[in-house]
């Protein structure tokens, strides 16, 4: 099942609007309830994907496709030339090659030259072409096989095949594909430069606001750190290299983890795991297989606070575990006593221990190497969400005190870019113990030594072409920088709330009135007495150029921000300049200056259609709508839809493209 699924909705004006379905919003508000772990993204790449098929179209990925399949038709009439028994009959741009007692001779022979088959057994290896092989790779696959003493060129056996005659059956598709216009329109770089620069001009990004998504982390991607990517030895290597021929990757990954285990304490890594998410899953999964090579296969019982990550639960429902869930006291911290009675109660059965550190909540469990050691005298084992590292790394290593695994968000605190959903990645650090139970992968099991246990990622390395990112963040921050950045970010969190304080209740506060890396402003008593909602303000902030801070998660009624080391002063200043007028906005409501129903509040966000229109129906003025802070004249947002009907959205998902006619004006406006 999709993580996300995009539907069609309907927006305030009763235009067109995209949303994202509630049914698949990564299920973090349906906590205990949720039934699927599907936060691990990868929109990158479907992004990527989509990018493809429109810049090529329908004519030109035919063509694309007729050159690979003509290509393959070629080297398999070569490669019978040379007397090899090509077993595919039905075939696209793979071949199935039967070499009985030799197929590991030609396989090593090929990784000798820089060739690389994939070997399927002691008689059967394959080969596959695609858009970028050319004429004259054909040539050498074939004189690879070349025992004649004779060159055989493309040339001569192209006039002995008949173009795409495999697919001359019921194999061939016969009706039209990507016939929406988006995928007839944007065929040269220009064209398609400029429409992703549309797109982009749509959205609020990092690169042009803060994001304040609590929990999520979302600061800079800095260009030196992304740069290496694009490095050829990197973003142009196969998954399943032979080792000696990616030596490099092979250095990154293990300076990489050497690197993790320095941050976080822990004995092991694996960089598998796509996600958090997922991370979560191979962990639980870790800690389920260690009972189980104890014996105590009947340890089923996962513990989680009220105030951790929100896909915790639906991770230990995917282990097949049961979720108990504990309470947390006023102060935002997990009640040690309804702890211990969920300990009693699970008795010999409690196989886990979920815990967020810093919480959810945005505060320091003050009692955590406690829990742990209670956790730990009952036979379970503890996970540690990661979500939140960013609080913690160069001040304190999370493996030193208490927890068996965690997982670390390397696309929040190692600045991945996550933005717009992925691409994600998860790894999970554990303690010796749980080293055997790291997740394995059937084709590197020789590599990783875990050939006993299942993966949780097709690649053994997840998302290994972003890996770099990551390790040149680290590699230039240092020891001190990481360490810095760390005690900037909590500074931060903690100077938007010294602010806003005074005008909006702040939920919870640790110690000497402090909190971690966010903060969470409790709105409950403002909907209660004028029916301004959660909601409100986040779609308001829209109108000011802000991404809406994590809404209603982890407490209803609520809004929770995380600033990040990556803002400075002047722009935590904005944003906070921000809310504080929208709470005047609230104070005009209350006061009668504004009206209760028709406010710049409730009917935020104002596109600059409705702002333009000849009529304005509203009770206030669109100066009061557009522009409420000065700053924004100079540097204004304009929200391409207005308030999203989210019942409608959610009444009516369905995934396919409105009709064609619905987008004739793209072929007249570009």
């Amino acid at each position: 099942m999709p993580g996300r699924i995009i539907g069609v909705s309907v927006d305030r004006n009763n235009q067109r609007a995209y949303r994202m379905a509630l049914q698949t919003r990564e299920q973090h508000i349906r906590r205990e309830k949720a039934t699927s772990n599907i936060c691990t993204a990868q929109a990158l790449l479907a992004i990527v994907s989509a990018a493809y098929a429109m810049y090529h179209g329908p004519e030109r990925l035919k063509n694309i496709a007729s050159k690979i399949h003509l290509y393959t038709q070629i080297l398999k009439k070569g490669l019978e030339n040379f007397g090899l028994n090509v077993l595919s009959k039905k075939y696209f741009d793979t071949l199935l090659i039967e070499s009985t007692g030799k197929a590991k001779f030609w396989f090593d022979k090929s990784v000798k030259e820089g060739i690389n088959f994939r070997l399927v057994d002691d008689n059967l290896f394959s080969l596959s072409l695609d858009e970028t092989t050319s004429l004259e790779d054909v040539d050498n696959l074939i004189n690879f096989f070349n025992y004649k003493n004779e060159t055989l060129i493309h040339e001569e056996i192209e006039k002995t095949v008949i173009p795409n005659e495999v697919f001359n059956s019921s194999l061939k598709r016969d009706t039209s594909i990507l016939t929406h216009p988006i995928f007839n329109i944007y065929h040269s770089e220009t064209d398609m430069m400029r429409y992703l620069k549309k797109l982009e001009n749509k959205d609020i990004a990092l690169n042009r606001s803060m994001i304040p998504l609590g929990s999520c982390t979302m600061k800079l991607n800095a260009a030196s750190e992304m740069l290496p990517i694009t490095f050829k030895g990197f973003s142009e290597a196969h998954p399943f290299l032979e080792s000696h021929q990616r030596e490099g990757y092979n250095q990154l990954m293990k300076e990489l983890i050497s690197m993790l285990k320095d941050i976080t304490g822990f004995d092991g890594i694996s960089l598998q795991p796509n996600a958090g998410a997922q991370g979560e899953f191979a962990g639980l999964l870790a800690i389920k297989r260690f009972h189980e090579s104890n014996n105590e296969n009947n340890r089923n019982i996962c513990i989680i606070p009220s105030s951790a990550h929100g896909t915790n639960p639906a991770s230990a429902q995917m282990c097949g575990m049961e979720v108990s869930i504990v309470k947390c006291d006023n102060l935002g911290n997990i009640d040690l006593d309804d702890l211990k009675l969920k300990i009693l109660s699970a008795d010999k059965n409690l196989a886990a221990f979920m815990v967020t550190y810093p919480s959810t909540h945005g505060v320091f469990e003050e009692s955590i190497t406690d829990i742990c050691d209670m956790i730990h005298e009952a036979g379970g084992q503890v996970y540690m969400d990661g979500a939140n590292l960013n609080a913690l790394v160069g001040i304190a290593k999370p493996g030193l005190f208490g927890p068996d695994v965690s997982h670390m968000n390397l696309h929040k605190t190692f600045c991945i870019p996550h933005g717009g959903g992925g691409p994600g990645m998860g790894p999970i650090g554990v303690k010796k113990h749980l080293i055997p139970f790291l997740p394995g992968h059937p084709l590197m099991a020789n590599e990783i030594g875990l050939q006993n246990q299942d993966a949780v990622s097709g690649a053994p390395w997840g998302s290994a072409s972003i890996l770099p990112i990551s390790y040149s963040y680290i590699s230039m921050m240092g020891d001190l920088g990481l360490k810095q950045a760390t005690q900037v970010a909590i500074l931060n969190a903690n100077y938007v709330k010294t602010i806003l304080e005074s005008y909006f209740p702040i939920l919870y506060k640790g110690a000497n009135n402090m909190i971690a890396h966010e903060c969470i402003i409790d709105l409950r008593s403002i909907k209660q007495e004028l029916d301004i909602s959660e909601e409100d303000i986040a779609k308001r902030l829209i109108d000011y150029g802000f991404h809406a801070p994590t809404m209603s998660f982890p407490v209803p009624g609520t809004l929770m921000i995380e600033p990040t080391e990556s803002e400075s002063q002047e722009e935590i200043d904005r944003f906070c300049s921000a809310m504080i007028s929208i709470h005047k906005e609230i104070q005009k409501v209350r006061e009668g200056k504004f009206d209760k129903i028709d406010n710049p509040l409730k009917n935020a966000p104002h596109t600059v259609e409705e702002l333009t229109n000849d009529e304005w129906n509203h009770k206030y003025s669109r100066q009061e709508a557009a522009y409420p802070n000065s700053y924004l004249l100079n540097n204004k947002y304009w929200p391409p839809v207005a308030r999203i009907d989210n019942v409608y959205g959610d009444r009516n998902l369905f995934c396919a493209c409105p009709p064609i006619e619905d987008y004739e004006e793209l072929e007249n406006t570009g």
